[in-house]
């Protein structure tokens, strides 16, 4: 059964090639979606994760960054700062907002930064100030990138203009840029003179982030404190809500076609071999062989067009990152044992197609002729 299998596959090459091909490109539209929406969503959480604060602290209630808004008094910075077991403590402005450079507006994610303090800032530049005065602002160099923007160029943020001073890399999301501003600049945007956002804490090395956390909610009243684990998991999650609907969906579009294009196939085969199946089932084979023999060429067809399809995003995806920079594309190892799971379940799935054709064939027909 298995030489009647490859010698039904390679009397068909060319059917089987365009559909192996077909597949794959179904594969591939799997895979570059599912690479954007986990780049993406690690992009959302890449200021929180880079900026590393063992505690994150906040007005009570909330429990992360992304579209949230926190308030706290700026004098709980300071008592914060006097805790045991606590090294530094640094206050930020946070709001995100529509920002307009280029003649272009992004939605965005605008920090304010205390004077003469970078701990909050930037973890690279491009080129350019890391650390904004007053009027100023550090964009992401994609932005530079795709709106020619350049150093001294002016960026508004609502009604108020600001000199672009430097390009940070790192920083830009479809869903999220990241700007950065002079802490009062942003403090007289907003209104909220006396309070800040988040306040980011550093403690003392060996100490466990948990219980210095649990300290200062109790000593500090109506403020939540997060470890900086616990955090990034949290605003990952609310990103992975945010998008898993739209990847899901084109996740089932991908399979579909794909079980479509290898089901067609199959069909065709079996079609076109009808009196060889009646042979077979005369010689005493069961169905139960005879569908084991669609479902291996289906699985073979799978299995090219994974193989292709894999071999073609490896060589893709960096293209993909250089032509459009604005879009983040990461392809985790979760990701390729999902679309291999993926193309078992089409394979199987269009292998029930031509097993109606099976179980309706006549072994006597292989006598008539």
């Amino acid at each position: 059964m298995l030489k009647w299998i490859l010698k039904t596959l390679w009397g068909q090459k060319g059917s089987v090639f365009s559909s192996a091909s077909g597949v794959a490109f179904a594969f591939i539209l799997v895979v570059i979606m599912e690479a954007a929406f986990v780049g993406e969503s690690n992009q959302i959480v890449s200021y929180i994760r880079h900026v590393n604060a063992d505690v994150w602290v906040m007005q009570k209630g909330v429990s992360n960054m992304h579209m949230a808004t926190t308030f706290v008094w700026d004098w709980k910075a300071k008592r914060i700062a006097e805790l045991p077991g606590v090294k530094k403590a640094t206050p930020i402005l946070y709001v995100n907002t529509a920002l307009k450079s280029g003649g272009r507006n992004w939605f965005a994610y605008v920090i304010g930064l205390m004077p003469n303090d970078a701990r909050a800032g930037p973890w690279s530049m491009a080129y350019g100030k890391s650390h904004p005065g007053q009027g100023e602002i550090v964009l992401p160099h994609v932005l530079a990138k795709m709106t020619d923007a350049k150093l001294g160029d002016t960026a508004m943020i609502a009604d108020k203009k600001f000199e672009i001073a430097g390009f940070s890399n790192e920083t830009f999301s479809m869903a999220n840029s990241i700007a950065f501003v002079n802490f009062h600049d942003l403090e007289e945007l907003i209104s909220t003179s006396g309070t800040v956002s988040f306040i980011l804490v550093d403690i003392e090395s060996g100490l466990d982030k948990q219980s210095v956390a649990k300290l200062i909610e109790q000593q500090v009243e109506k403020v939540s404190a997060i470890p900086h684990e616990q955090f990034i998991k949290n605003d990952f999650q609310i990103a992975m809500l945010m998008g898993v609907e739209v990847v899901s969906f084109m996740s089932i579009i991908g399979s579909i076609l794909a079980a479509l294009i290898i089901a067609f196939t199959a069909y065709s085969q079996v079609s076109r071999r009808k009196r060889e199946l009646a042979i077979a089932k005369a010689l005493g084979y069961q169905n139960r062989s005879l569908y084991l023999a669609v479902l291996m060429q289906t699985l073979i067809i799978t299995g090219l067009a994974l193989i292709v399809a894999i071999l073609i995003s490896i060589f893709l995806l960096p293209l993909l990152t250089t032509l459009v920079p604005q879009i983040t594309l990461v392809v985790t190892t979760t990701a390729l044992i999902r679309l291999c799971m993926i193309a078992v379940f089409v394979a199987v799935l269009a292998a029930l197609v031509p097993a109606r054709i099976i179980a309706n064939i006549d072994p006597l027909t292989a006598f008539r002729s």
